[in-house]
């Protein structure tokens, strides 16, 4: 019988007071005894609304239904079939606007913790030794995969299932894209990531590192070499500004480089010799969850006060409900309907302060959220040495100005059809590169269409 209980089983948390100075991951994980739990109260749906909120299509009343009788690995296998990287969705996926919105048990209470079950199950096999993993039976196609984030590590997976060698050119020294660079450590270790990556590298799959393609290759060169179609996984990666007066001021920085810095460079470990503003008071525009991890891990770099500067208020903040919770517990502070008009610097170049208008929300433009409107005369100078700029990001421009046949839209991002072809034939696309910046669950979810369409493609040909 299902387990009735409103609320779900409560994560085990570090101490808001000690986990804001240090990066150690902030949610501890399930024990068996409260996942099994917490899986006991799914009501196993006959019509499984939650998987239609899933982007890769986990089989979720499948592997609940296992875990419920604490049948782990039966469980891990069940996700594993659709999904390449669970430990990282169970984490960092904003299920409260997918699986867990469409839970039957959120109507009268809270949904079942999907996520948290994804995360428990992914934990207790990496803990767990592994066999050595079969290599497919090879299908002697060759497929090339462009950035090794997200999208590009799903659609390398699943191919590598169906035979194909598999190759991923990444720009950076080491595999992961976001989840490395732009995801602390304190909301995704970054252990976890690479043994995640290393599950695909038995499949088969090969990763070159230190390919900036545009630069070292370009996409027609790859053609040449024998790769019968191109994956585009190479995300949103180009940060924006606002334009406004002290932009070019020591101390403005994009929340891309600020994290790129701690995250990848190791820039909070003492023995890595990475250059981080050292901030007393910090200011981080933007609303959204990058915004979140700039904050939370400048109060970590050791910032004593550190604010969110949001034009609209925090209802329509596009942030996790549980990472605005968690910023707040740690002592971030919130200003809301304010935004920023002038950074102000000192005789010496350096921020000193970042002057700020109050606003009101009027009607919704055409995303539906109501306009923030500027109140007259509200204007006011908050004292800060730190301005992140976290106000969303589009794609390098690189691979589309060197590669030929690739169009892009007015916003910089590449033009598919919904099979993810772009406008090349052979070259498909997807994730924050077709987007611009999203979710990492979204991209997961392209990259795995984009591995049916090349599969569908080749055998086509």
């Amino acid at each position: 019988m299902a387990n009735m209980a409103l609320e779900k089983v409560k994560m085990p948390e570090q101490d808001p007071k000690e986990r804001a100075r240090n990066f150690k991951e902030v949610t501890l994980g399930y024990t068996k005894e409260m996942a099994m739990e917490e899986a006991s109260r799914c009501l196993n749906c006959k019509n499984k609304p939650c998987v239609a909120g899933c982007p890769v299509g986990v089989k979720i009343p499948e592997f609940i239904s296992e875990i419920a009788e604490g049948n782990i690995e039966k469980a891990y296998e069940i996700i594993t079939s659709t999904n390449s990287l669970p430990a990282v969705c169970g984490r960092v996926c904003p299920q409260e606007n997918q699986c867990e919105g469409k839970c039957v048990r959120g109507i009268k209470g809270e949904p079942v913790g999907i996520g948290r079950l994804e995360r428990f199950a992914a934990d207790c096999m990496m803990k767990e030794e592994q066999a050595e993993t079969e290599l497919p039976v090879s299908n002697n196609h060759k497929v090339a995969v462009v950035g090794a984030g997200p999208s590009g590590l799903t659609c390398a997976g699943d191919l590598a299932k169906l035979g194909y060698k598999v190759t991923i050119f990444e720009a950076f020294h080491t595999s992961g894209g976001v989840l490395m660079y732009g995801i602390p450590e304190f909301r995704l270790p970054k252990e976890i990531v690479q043994k995640e990556i290393s599950k695909l590298k038995k499949l088969g799959v090969e990763i070159m590192h230190d390919m900036v393609i545009g630069k070292v290759l370009s996409i027609d060169e790859i053609m040449e070499m024998g790769y019968e179609a191109i994956f585009i996984g190479s995300g949103a990666g180009l940060p924006r500004f606002m334009g406004i007066e002290g932009e070019s001021l020591i101390g403005v920085c994009s929340a891309n480089e600020y994290l790129t810095r701690i995250n990848l460079m190791k820039g909070y470990l003492e023995e890595y010799d990475t250059p981080v503003i050292k901030s007393k008071s910090v200011a981080v525009v933007g609303g959204g969850n990058v915004a979140m991890d700039a904050a939370r891990s400048a109060l970590r770099m050791g910032a004593e006060h550190v604010y969110i500067v949001y034009r609209r208020s925090e209802a329509e903040m596009p942030a996790r409900k549980e990472e605005i919770h968690h910023a707040k517990e740690e002592g971030v502070e919130f200003l809301t309907l304010n935004n920023p008009v002038k950074i102000i610097g000192d005789e010496n170049g350096r921020v000193c302060g970042m002057e700020c208008i109050k606003m009101e929300l009027g009607e919704p433009d055409e995303s539906g959220r109501r306009r923030p409107v500027a109140v007259e005369d509200s204007n006011y100078v908050l004292e800060v040495d730190t301005v992140i700029m976290s106000i969303g990001t589009s794609p390098n421009p690189l691979i589309r100005t060197t590669t030929t046949g690739l169009e892009a839209n007015k916003r910089g991002c590449l033009v598919v059809d919904e099979d993810m072809l772009t406008t090349k034939e052979g070259v498909y696309a997807g994730g924050d590169a077709v987007t611009g910046a999203a979710t990492v669950i979204l991209a997961m979810g392209a990259g795995k269409t984009a591995a049916e369409s090349i599969d569908e493609y080749i055998k086509s040909k």
